[in-house]
């Protein structure tokens, strides 16, 4: 085999020399132009792998980014929990429906399904019962009875301080009040009334204004006027007799206590809660 001459070594040197130059100087000129014949290079933001997928840009087979979170498919399909209130509207329906199947198909299964079902919607109801009573009693904002007692001798009680207050309201009443008294001689419920109106005003010492609306007398009030539109003045009702009428001397207004028969202590107990008490501070 012949020996290549000095010249052709030489030529061949320079051309392995300008090789490598083109291999080395070729991923420069690439980036320099804005393509990279590389792996596509990822960016990240997580300081952690900045040298591997920025500097050495490892290409498609390194995961450099973060996967995105995958939404899982079963809970998507889940339906959205239903309220307190679809639930029990639903088993309203539920109780609706099996009542009528029952009542239209009276068949032992039908009905057996609906006592069933009635049952278990008892039974919590009686344990919401249960439940709310306890609540109660270990709570006194709850506790509605401390105000207004039920039993016999909380009740017995109340009622006896309750008077107390009342009479102690109704005797400093006739400084500030007077009472008118609408009757008729031919009203048959103005007999009834006309001996309480009496009593209540004579023991409270208040003074009463008895008002015939037909002109007759009346055995109670022998010293009665006849109405001359007291009433329409008034804005009462003109054709409801026996009526009973307070009268504000401070304001110089006119306080309804009622109409027809009402028993004594009705009646003191409408004077003392319409002068001494606003109304939603005593139910």
């Amino acid at each position: 085999m012949p020996v290549p001459a000095p010249e052709t070594w030489r030529r061949l040197a320079v051309a392995l020399t300008l090789l490598a130059a083109i291999i080395v100087a070729a991923p420069k000129v690439a980036l320099a132009n804005g393509k990279s014949t590389d792996a596509p290079f990822v960016a990240t933001g997580d300081g952690a792998d900045a040298f591997y997928c920025e500097e050495r840009r490892l290409g498609y087979w390194f995961y450099c980014a973060r996967p995105e979170p995958v939404e899982d498919d079963a809970d998507a399909a889940k339906p959205p929990a239903s309220s307190a209130v679809e639930k029990l509207d639903a088993i309203t329906m539920t109780l609706r429906e099996l009542k009528a199947r029952a009542i239209i198909e009276p068949t032992p299964a039908n009905v057996t399904a609906y006592i069933r079902f009635q049952r278990r919607q008892l039974d919590q109801a009686a344990l919401f019962s249960d439940v709310w009573q306890r609540a109660i009693w270990q709570d006194p904002e709850l506790d509605y009875t401390l105000q207004r007692p039920v039993s016999t001798l909380g009740k017995r009680q109340w009622q006896d301080a309750r008077k107390a207050e009342r009479d102690a309201a109704m005797r400093s009443l006739s400084a500030r009040y007077g009472l008118f008294y609408f009757f008729a001689q031919s009203c048959g419920a103005c007999e009834v009334m006309s001996p309480i109106v009496r009593s209540v005003t004579s023991t409270w010492n208040i003074t009463v204004r008895a008002i015939s609306t037909d002109g007759g007398p009346s055995k109670q009030f022998p010293d009665y006027t006849v109405e001359t539109n007291q009433r329409a003045r008034m804005g009462l009702e003109p054709k409801v007799t026996p009526a009973v009428v307070l009268w504000d001397a401070k304001n110089q207004r006119a306080i309804p206590i009622g109409y027809g028969v009402m028993s004594a202590d009705e009646l003191q107990d409408r004077i003392y809660l319409l002068t001494s008490k606003d109304a939603g501070h005593d139910f």
